[in-house]
């Protein structure tokens, strides 16, 4: 009996591993501990979808630096000179455009990981 149970201890414990190892990497494939996540946002008024690619090592959202509290998730964008702030908890983004007649406002909504 003792030389079976010296024999399966090893056994046991590589298979505890490898369950660890695949949850672990489950968790990760399913961006649970993604540095990078790709969100989808939409206008409500257009239809209009499209993608941002939010970095949390890297403070980045489409490459552009970001401020990224609990709450929100804040960048401007040089390309179109938008100030963009993301609510983390409803998802809904408002765009602040200026302009030398004052500037608009737009509100947008992306879908965020749970």
């Amino acid at each position: 009996m003792g030389a079976a149970l010296i024999r399966t201890q090893p056994l046991a414990l590589a298979l505890a591993v490898s369950l660890g190892a695949l949850a672990l990497w489950g968790n990760w494939q399913n961006g649970a501990w993604a540095a990078v996540s790709a969100v989808t946002c939409t206008n409500p008024a257009s239809g209009t979808h499209w993608q941002i690619r939010i970095d949390y090592e890297r403070s980045t959202v489409d490459s552009y630096p970001a401020r990224i509290t609990e709450g929100k998730i804040s960048w401007h964008d040089t390309s179109d000179g938008g100030n963009y702030t993301l609510d983390r908890k409803s998802g809904n983004l408002t765009v602040v455009v200026a302009s030398s007649t004052g500037g608009y406002f737009l509100y947008d909504h992306c879908k965020l990981d749970n």
